[in-house]
């Protein structure tokens, strides 16, 4: 396909999911909408099924990645993980709830197998697939490793309505909270992080802080690559960041205001639907009883699990179950979802702000719980036992 015109088609779609999240006032997801307008499209061939590689946007969320879950980290501090330790507890727990339903009430309807590659993929993504469909493959059960590949493509469709319906409601607990005065709005010392850091003058324009955080995550895959791969890359960077955040090395989002980010984002965020392009109708007929089984009860799981621990930490059921549904997407979804329910909810700058103070951090912290560690910890042992 003509590369400009593959681009020129992505910006339209992601154009138009942004105008209907904004006029449903984030009700309906951009995330949500732009899946929908892909898939339709790949499977009724209006799309090219080499659209996303021929923009080249693919190719590069796929390379800047990194630079990404660096700045991830920069969004958290060491005090905020302090704080945020009921958050993770919950993100683990609800992982936990997908185990323990798919293992107990999902093995009275699907082989052993289905379930593993479930749990898998519902767990953690994209991170968690690749370990599950490799173990299928070398058992010899090809209809297994499509499974994984399959929910990879439509957990998003699930969990990003769910979530951005529930971040409202929570999005407006918080507005009452903070015209009640019960919420702080952005604090002095957090402005000043965001102003700037320590980096010197020459890195800190677009080109200057694309550096450094390159040479961040080129210390990360070094590191990786001196742990044989035992220590993902990605988690070495998140590490990374919140260091260099929380020292001020990096000022906090460390790459947002730069030129390049917004196609950053964009770019990364291709990698999510691209998966969707090499589904067949073939596949989908042969295991959709097996992809409703493990979205039913997996989900179920996460949500009563996540109720359960949310209750006993304080939170509130709708940012208990957003945390527990974290599993199914990951960032960027955790921090656009975020943004979307503050600038829903909020009136003005200063309760937008507030808001997504109250809600950003546990959905950062969240996925950084469910799909980074937990899922990538779960997977580990139970791909182990396919075959």
């Amino acid at each position: 396909m003509n590369p400009v015109l593959a681009f020129t088609i992505i910006m339209l779609v992601w154009a138009f999911s942004e105008f209907v999240a904004k006029k449903t006032k984030s009700l309906i997801s951009s995330l949500l909408v732009a899946s929908i307008i892909f898939l339709a499209g790949f499977k009724t061939n209006l799309f090219p099924q080499d659209m996303l590689e021929s923009s080249s946007l693919l190719t590069l969320g796929t390379v800047i990645v990194g630079f990404v879950i660096v700045h991830l980290g920069t969004t958290i501090s060491f005090k905020e993980l302090k704080k945020q330790w009921k958050t993770f507890l919950i993100g683990v727990i609800s992982v936990g709830g997908i185990v323990a339903f798919l293992f107990i009430f999902g093995s009275l309807f699907e082989d052993r197998n289905y379930v593993i590659a479930a749990i898998s993929a519902i767990s953690g993504g994209t991170i968690s697939v690749v370990p599950a469909q490799e173990a299928a493959v070398a058992a010899g059960l090809m209809s297994v490793a499509v499974l994984p590949v399959l929910i990879a493509g439509f957990q998003g469709i699930i969990g990003f309505p769910i979530s951005s319906v529930l971040l409202r409601k929570e999005a407006q607990r918080l507005k009452t909270e903070y015209r009640a005065g019960r919420l702080p709005g952005e604090s002095a010392e957090e402005k000043k992080a965001t102003e700037k850091g320590k980096l010197p003058k020459i890195f800190q324009g677009t080109s200057g802080t694309l550096f450094a955080v390159g040479a961040v995550v080129l210390i990360a895959t070094l590191v990786s690559n001196l742990t044989g791969g035992m220590v993902n890359t990605f988690i070495i960077a998140l590490m990374l960041g919140i260091v260099l955040r929380s020292t001020g090395v990096f000022k906090a989002n460390v790459l947002s205001g730069i030129d390049a980010f917004g196609l950053m984002m964009l770019a990364v965020m291709l990698i999510i639907f691209g998966p969707l392009a090499s589904l067949s109708m073939s596949d989908l007929a042969a295991l959709i009883v097996p992809l409703l089984l493990s979205f039913a009860i997996g989900v179920a799981g996460s949500i009563v699990f996540a109720i359960i621990s949310g209750k006993i930490m304080g939170y509130s059921v709708p940012m208990s179950v957003s945390i527990g549904l974290t599993a199914l997407y990951g960032f960027p979804g955790t921090m656009i979802l975020s943004q979307e329910a503050a600038k829903s909810v909020g009136e003005n700058e200063a309760e937008r702000k507030a808001i997504e103070a109250g809600i950003m951090p546990k959905m950062v912290i969240a996925g950084f719980s469910t799909v980074t560690i937990t899922s990538v910890f779960v997977t580990s042992i139970l791909v182990g036992l396919i075959g």
